[in-house]
């Protein structure tokens, strides 16, 4: 097989590939056994008619294409590896010339992985602002503790408060119609962390048990369902219960219910120890950001169009499954954004990740470091402990996902160059 190559833009190399005519007969000859297992052909059992008979039964063009669908794999493989190309896409033929008896002609193009000329990426001085806890930071995790141990009693003999819970009908109007799926009857609703509509809660204060009333109200502008967005509404409302929150106190007897303390300053011992373990963990990954980002602005890379268009496709689809999870559908999404608006907004991302992706890559490269079995069976194992299941059944289960290997090993590689940049460059924190 003789090759020639002519570099082209976009980091694309166009291959000119010649097949001796011996080995394209080869193929055709095997294509057309393969294809006649499958053919019923008059007089003859499968598999057993000869060539000329299943050429004029199913066409020589047929039998063309399996010999190509074939052969291509290992043809593209020893161009890859005679030529040791970085390449970062499936390779495609542009044309061909396949006739019988004479050398097979291929033109191929290939995409290659574009080439990243680092900075400084070692011995950097970088200054990072230190996270700095919240002053009252342990006594809101203590409030919440309290909150989630908290019990509801039932009141009759006053209005409705802000920290309330209450139970209600209610029934939405707006520009005379009525809402589709805005009425409900004996909703309950926590009036100190409700989710609907900003101006709707508040709205709900000072009540009386039993009251009819109407409040109004504006759909936010970003309102998912394109007809409500920025539309005023009308809720007509019956408060048909009062509950309120009754907090445990804090004691040592609490203390000893939520958790191996005896005591309350046992309790906030831990709960400190939480807080200064957080704090060391985001001025970790702040630092761990700033240096990474300080490497890929100075790294100088031309990426091309089509690897960002890829990756953002990719970006669309984890994006389809984020809305599905909340309940709503790419279609709602473009009508209410415009599809040119989320396109692009994913495409700058795509462009980020791919120059991360490439740097991280590069610095690998230039300091070898690899994924090791073991580096791989960790993340393995982090994902088996995430999903509580063991190391074999989640072999299994990946191994029917095309690509979540590579991501997995990706995924460790990032963790090892990331460790590495940590390990070779400093941080002030101030």
């Amino acid at each position: 097989m003789n090759t020639t190559i002519e570099k082209q833009e976009n980091n694309i190399v166009k291959v000119d590939i010649v097949v001796p005519a011996k080995d394209a007969v080869n193929y055709y000859n095997n294509a057309a056994k393969r294809l006649a297992q499958y053919v019923n052909i008059p007089g003859f059992r499968k598999g057993k008619a000869p060539r000329n008979i299943v050429e004029q039964n199913i066409g020589e063009e047929r039998i063309k294409h399996e010999a190509l669908e074939n052969a291509l794999p290992k043809i593209f493989t020893d161009v890859i590896k005679e030529n040791d190309f970085d390449v970062v896409a499936q390779p495609y033929v542009e044309s061909y010339d396949f006739n019988i008896g004479e050398d097979l002609k291929i033109v191929a193009k290939i995409e290659l992985r574009p080439e990243v000329t680092l900075g400084q990426y070692k011995g950097l001085t970088i200054d990072v602002e230190e996270y700095k806890t919240p002053e009252d930071a342990l006594q809101n995790s203590v409030n919440a503790m309290l909150e989630q141990y908290a019990t509801t009693v039932v009141v009759t003999d006053r209005k409705t408060k802000s920290d309330d819970i209450v139970v209600f009908d209610f029934d939405g109007y707006s520009n005379g119609e009525k809402i589709e799926h805005g009425d409900a009857k004996n909703y309950t609703l926590d009036l100190a962390h409700s989710s609907f509509i900003p101006g709707f809660a508040e709205q709900l204060v000072d009540r009386t048990l039993g009251e009819d009333f109407e409040i109004e109200v504006k759909f936010p502008e970003e309102y998912h369902e394109k007809k409500l967005a920025g539309q005023p509404a009308t809720f007509k409302c019956k408060i048909n219960e009062i509950k309120t929150k009754v907090l445990p106190e804090l004691n040592d007897e609490f203390a000893q219910k939520v958790g191996p303390f005896k005591t309350v300053d046992d309790l906030k011992a831990d709960v400190q120890k939480y807080l200064d373990t957080q704090k060391a963990d985001i001025d970790r990954m702040n630092s761990e950001k700033a240096i990474f980002e300080k490497i890929t602005s100075e790294a100088k890379v031309e990426i091309q169009q089509s690897m960002i268009d890829r990756e953002a496709n990719e970006l669309a689809e984890e994006y389809k499954q984020k809305l599905a999870s909340q309940g709503f559908t790419w279609e709602q999404a473009v009508e209410a954004q415009g599809y040119d608006n989320i396109m692009n907004s994913l495409k700058e991302d795509a462009a980020v990740r791919v120059k991360n992706s490439l740097v991280i890559d590069k610095i690998a490269k230039e300091e070898k470091i690899t994924v090791t079995q073991a580096d791989f069976g960790a993340k393995l194992s982090e994902l088996s402990q995430m999903y509580q299941i063991d190391a074999q059944t989640m072999i299994k289960q990946l191994s029917q996902t095309p690509g979540v290997f590579n991501a997995l090993s990706q995924q460790a590689l990032n963790e090892k160059v990331t460790k590495f940049l940590a390990d070779n460059n400093k941080v002030n924190l101030k």
